[in-house]
Parts: C-alpha cells; structure tokens; sequence
C-alpha cells in the first residue's frame, strides 16, 4: 500500500538514532529511501552517485571490499546488482541503529560474502590487520564529513589497509567547493604516488575522488 500510495506523495517514517538524530524512512515514487534530516543516506541520489564512482573501477581485478559507513547498504545492493560484483565486501557502521534499518528495510544481512561491523571507521582502519582491493569512504553525518575523517592521520591508516593495487572510492563532499581539508587529503594521495581523479558535482551535489596505484 505505502509504494502504492507514495506515487501520489512522499510516505515517511522517522526514527531516532544516536548518532545520526532523526533517520527518515520514506517512500518515494514507489521506492524506499533511507535519509537524514537534509541528505539522502541511501537508495536515491547517493546510491547514483556511488554507482558513478564503481563505473571508474576494474572491478574484475577487485577480490575484497572495505565499505566504510553502509547506510541502508544501496551500495551492496548496486555492486550485487548492477556490477554482478559476489566477492566479499566488509562493511563498517558505527550506528547500530542504520544497521538494523539495513537489516529490516532493506534486507541487507550478513552472511558469508557479507560482513557487518558495528565499530567507528576510525578506530577500524587504525586496528585492522586485513588489506583491500577497494575502500569505499562514504562517512557522512548528515550533509557532513565529519572532520577526523579529513585529518592525514586517518588517511595514513587507510593506505596501510589497502592492498598495493588497491583503489579508494572517497564520498567527499557536498559543499560547492572543496575545503582546505580535502584539498589537504588530495595533495597527500597524490604525494603517495597515486593517481587521483576529483570528480566535481556528480549528480549535481557531490564531490567524488578517486584514486588508483600509479
């Protein structure tokens, strides 16, 4: 009934959480999203966004995924998809609450291609003893990136758990510029003999890098 009703007007349910204040489940034109109180978080514009990002990666040369924030999983849901990608992926959420939101609404479960782990992507990535073929960076709180996540600090972490041949995917940023923090992160990628694509405005809001070994 609520995809249905939802062609005719936006159905929304919304749910408190820690981390992120009020998490919104709506139904769109006959699709569910997850969102924020002024992003979408998943399965609308961030899902295309991410899509573009995967379209700039050989994902056949790709045998494990470090996904950092998973959101209602659209992600997943378009490497699974989109991609035919039935490798195994490591998801990262700090937020137990988006995690069974995942779960409920949008069937992301773990299982044994799928690993699911309630922890802060920061302490993650300073912890971890596995490497990755692709990182995906999308920690946004609301219409932010929240600042540890700009620091170097967190950035030199993130190259010791990437494989040598590795690529990162960073969801950066939705402001019309890029800040002196994620010019900062660009400029250390690229010091760390990668290549490094900036792709403004994809799907006319976001910030994308990308990067790949050199």
């Amino acid at each position: 009934m609520k995809r249905l009703i939802s062609h005719l007007y936006p159905v929304t349910k919304k749910v408190k959480s820690k981390f992120n204040d009020t998490l919104e489940i709506t139904w769109y034109n006959g699709k569910k999203h997850l969102n924020s109180k002024n992003a979408n978080y998943s399965y609308g514009s961030l899902q295309k966004i991410l899509k573009f990002g995967l379209e700039k990666i050989e994902l056949k040369n790709i045998n494990s995924i470090l996904l950092l924030g998973l959101g209602g999983g659209s992600v997943i849901e378009t490497l699974r998809r989109d991609f035919n990608y039935n490798k195994h992926i490591t998801a990262i959420e700090i937020d137990p609450i988006i995690i069974d939101l995942a779960k409920k609404e949008f069937g992301i479960e773990p299982n044994d291609e799928l690993e699911i782990i309630c922890e802060d992507a920061l302490k993650y990535v300073k912890n971890s003893t596995k490497k990755f073929d692709l990182i995906i960076i999308d920690l946004f709180i609301d219409i932010k990136v929240p600042s540890q996540f700009l620091n170097i600090s967190f950035w030199e972490d993130v190259l010791n758990v990437k494989s040598t041949n590795g690529c990162i995917i960073f969801n950066a940023s939705l402001e019309k510029s890029k800040s002196k923090a994620l010019n900062n992160v660009i400029n250390f990628l690229k010091s760390n003999t990668y290549k490094v694509e900036v792709f403004e405005k994809v799907n006319n809001t976001n910030t994308i890098v990308i990067t790949h070994r050199m």
